[in-house]
């Protein structure tokens, strides 16, 4: 990676009609070469009030793109990584839930940030 340009990270999750739920919730944890970490909460809305998803395609199946970092500089050349676990649970239930029907495929992109808009 290049250690002096930005990037901008990105969750990329596709879902389809059978996501239960208008929102997802994330903890995403960056693991810098350092041993140091940022955890963060994240909030994302899947579907708009009356129902319709948002996100990109034509059938059943929508893909999203979704914030995580921004300008984020990787100063360390050694690898990080990103840890990430869905944080959903079931109004008024304690526990979360272990498995999100209808998210078949969550990814991470990561772009450089143009230095010309």
């Amino acid at each position: 990676m290049d250690s002096v340009q930005k990037h901008n990270l990105f969750f990329n999750v596709r879902n389809t009609n059978d996501y239960a739920f208008s929102n997802l919730y994330f903890i995403a944890q960056l693991n810098y070469p350092n041993g140091k970490q940022k955890t963060d909460t994240l909030q994302y809305l899947m579907a708009k009030p009356n129902g319709e998803w948002l996100g990109i395609g034509a059938t059943s199946l929508k893909e999203s793109k979704l914030w995580y970092l921004e300008n984020f500089q990787f100063n360390e050349t050694e690898q990080y990584t990103i840890d990430i676990q869905q944080a959903m649970r079931i109004n008024g239930e304690t526990n979360g839930l272990i498995y999100l029907k209808g998210i078949p495929d969550i990814g991470i992109q990561i772009e450089k940030v143009s230095e010309h808009p």
